[in-house]
């Protein structure tokens, strides 16, 4: 086997994440999500290698040696992992904040957080990467203080919550707190003191709240926009493009998601509307064209 067609060892691939941090931003995005990946399928191959060899019965003698190797790989993998993992989630923290509701964020910034174990442990944000979600460049709403991903992008669309609405003196309604987040806008007033539809900060989907004595309710509104994602064929592979018009009349961007599969390709184009249209995330359905 000539050296171009062996497998980099993991000192190697772990080599190459530090010169994706020496690429200018517009390349280091894209090659440090394809590192990822890369990094993610040489994890799952040491995991079905050592899966494989526990599960030989009656193993030949230099399967110890085989099985030893797949373990080995699996951990260094596994290590390195958490190493991108740990750098993508203290990248979020100082670019985008994250750090729970009012602190750390905005720029500019000349100290870093203090961090210890229990921030790692109890991280939402850390725990959404380490299941290979992408973090979300602005931080979501909070729910006592910490992140809540699932009110903005999870499969409930109604919660019960505690709510307080913010008036401006006089008798004009600015505002609502929520789960003791402050920072929910009024959007629309429905019925005075009692229904709204509501955005945070300005960002990500629309909310009906109706407030109650008791208990009050959130509801998200469904998406406003619909969009299409154009399938393509070639060689047996498939990849995905974000088909996005464009306001002034010109022909619609095309936007290449780093794609195979059309639940990737859904959650890629989630992500680069909340890069480049943050008013409009979760606001926003796609339609699957599939090519012919």
């Amino acid at each position: 086997m000539d050296q171009e067609s062996q497998p980099l060892d993991a000192d190697e691939l772990l080599g190459f994440s530090e010169r994706i941090d020496r690429l200018p931003a517009e390349d280091a995005e894209w090659v440090g999500r394809l590192f990822q990946e890369c990094m993610r399928a040489r994890m799952r191959e040491a995991e079905l290698l050592e899966s494989s060899g526990e599960e030989e019965n009656a193993p030949a003698p230099d399967k110890g040696s085989a099985t030893n190797l797949a373990t080995n790989l699996a951990t260094e993998a596994q290590l390195a992992q958490v190493a991108l993992d740990a750098a993508e989630w203290l990248k979020t923290l100082w670019n985008v904040g994250y750090m729970g509701s009012g602190s750390f964020p905005s720029q500019p910034r000349t100290a870093f957080p203090k961090i210890d174990l229990e921030d790692v442990l109890k991280s939402s944000l850390f725990a959404r990467i380490r299941e290979g979600k992408r973090p979300l460049p602005f931080p979501p709403p909070t729910r006592n203080s910490l992140p809540w991903h699932d009110l903005i992008e999870g499969p409930t669309e109604s919660h019960v919550v505690h709510a307080e609405l913010i008036d401006d003196g006089n008798n004009e309604t600015i505002g609502a707190i929520i789960e003791g987040c402050p920072d929910w806008h009024i959007i629309e007033e429905i019925s005075k003191g009692s229904e709204y539809v509501i955005q945070y900060r300005g960002k990500g989907p629309l909310f009906r709240l109706d407030v109650n004595p008791f208990f009050s309710t959130l509801l998200r509104e469904p998406p406003q926009w619909e969009r299409k994602i154009r399938v393509q064929e070639r060689a047996g592979m498939r990849s995905y493009i974000l088909i996005w018009p464009l306001d002034n009349g010109a022909t619609a961007q095309e936007v290449p998601l780093p794609a195979v599969t059309w639940e990737r390709a859904e959650s890629e184009a989630a992500y680069w509307v909340a890069m480049n249209h943050p008013e409009m995330y979760g606001r926003v359905c796609f339609e699957q064209v599939m090519p012919g």
